[in-house]
């Protein structure tokens, strides 16, 4: 079976590359709740990133500058049918601190981008190596979409996107979140939040909500909108600035540097820790999830017909189940149009109906369906942000990338998500 993994060209400059130092946490206030239950590692620990009363330099509100970072988290015990449930209250703008240190190598793979002449007002980059670029600050692309006229950031995103705006969110975690039980109806991540990282950007899911052939072959967001995003990875949609997955940017500000177990990146919308990449030192978390053969005969959840996609699992959480034929999608390889205008060839893992749950049979798998596990004294039940290594040694982001396609833990009625569909999702993927 092929291993889980997308080798992408620009994935260097999507957040793998290095960005400027500078932590600016500061420890968190938390109000009176001393009947609350806290674990170790829940929402409330002091891990979210704390703006020191810091505003972004190009990103502006209505009434002036934008604050970066979280501006609020605290305990707060709200009354649930006459129970006191303990939530961790987060606000934040969305606009992170980020700073990057512009390489060599990062202006070469901006200048090679396969439409450079259009995507900038120049032809190429204004951004020189050793520049220290801050987030929303013009490296010359010609960015003049939605909000940034207004609010600020033009020339830092690449055309398709709009820029960010400062969106004020007001997010609940439990502190002790509720799995859902087997038997219970899965809860599939959709499009739009699914939690939030320690400075306060939008945690989204695998997919960009576009599809190929009839909605049958949902595409990837990490792999169709590689030229849509910033030097660190991210993006905005409807104002809301975003990850899809891993951001060295954000490894830099939690000091993750692979010598240990990774810290915690983020919270899931259930309440769970999402951490980085690292399971212990030097060692990356591994994702169950395989990329299918579809030359393979049915019983292994291929289509016995090489280099075509025309059958689509019955289950991707049990390949046994067997296929069922769909209307063919893009062969393998075949060049695809993205949203954005950029031409992509839609090689084997390009779509998320080309995966696979196959759980212990990857090697060195050691995370479950939903990209967590529960092997850690002290950490219980958490996400990881998964990575693999390409064959040009370089490290890459791997499906399913952060948290799902489902949740572990129940959505409470105030979450900042909502399953599937209701999420904003197109029709979610088969279960």
């Amino acid at each position: 079976m092929k291993k889980s993994m997308i080798t992408l060209f620009m994935f260097p400059i999507l957040g793998l590359t290095a960005c400027g130092e500078g932590d600016t946490r500061d420890s968190v206030e938390v109000t009176d709740a001393a009947d609350v239950s806290v674990p170790a590692d829940s929402a409330q620990a002091e891990n979210w990133i704390m703006n020191n009363e810091t505003t972004s330099n190009y990103i502006y509100s209505d009434t002036g500058s934008t604050l970066e970072n979280v501006q609020v988290a605290e305990i707060v015990n709200l009354d649930e049918n006459n129970l006191d449930v303990g939530y961790v209250y987060v606000e934040a703008t969305g606009i992170p601190k980020y700073d990057v240190t512009i390489t060599e190598a990062m202006v070469e793979q901006l200048n090679q981008r396969p439409k450079a002449n259009s995507d900038f007002l120049t032809g190429s980059t204004f951004a020189v190596e050793e520049q220290v670029v801050t987030f929303g600050e013009d490296i010359g692309y010609n960015s003049s979409q939605e909000n940034c006229s207004t609010t600020g950031g033009d020339g830092y995103w690449p055309p398709g996107p709009g820029c960010p705006t400062q969106q004020d969110k007001q997010a609940y975690f439990p502190v002790e979140p509720s799995n859902i039980e087997d038997g219970e109806e899965s809860c599939e991540t959709g499009l739009g939040k699914i939690g939030l990282m320690v400075n306060g950007t939008s945690i989204y899911n695998w997919g960009d909500g576009m599809s190929e052939g009839d909605n049958l072959w949902y595409t990837l967001a990490p792999v169709a909108e590689q030229y849509d995003v910033d030097i660190c990875g991210g993006h905005a949609a409807a104002g809301d600035y975003h990850h899809h997955f891993y951001t060295r940017c954000l490894a830099n500000l939690v000091g993750d540097d692979g010598s240990a177990h990774s810290p915690i990146y983020g919270f899931a919308a259930d309440g769970y820790p999402l951490y980085g990449p690292y399971e212990s030192e030097n060692t990356l978390a591994v994702s169950g999830w395989e990329v299918r053969d579809y030359g393979a005969d049915a019983s292994q959840g291929g289509c016995d017909t090489e280099g075509e996609r025309s059958c689509v699992l019955v289950d991707p959480y049990d390949v046994s189940k067997g296929v069922k034929a769909v209307s063919n999608g893009p062969d393998i390889g075949e060049n695809v149009t993205t949203l954005s205008g950029n031409t992509l060839a839609a090689t084997d893992g390009y779509f998320y109906e080309d995966h696979y749950y196959a759980g212990a049979t990857v090697e060195g798998a050691q995370l479950d369906q939903n990209n967590g596990h529960d092997t850690h004294d002290g950490k219980g039940y958490h996400y990881h942000i998964t990575l693999t290594q390409a064959q040009n040694g370089k490290l890459v982001p791997a499906f399913p990338y952060t948290i799902g396609p489902n949740f572990k833990g129940q959505l409470a009625s105030n979450s900042i998500s909502q399953c599937g569909a209701s999420g904003g999702m197109s029709p979610p993927p088969r279960r």
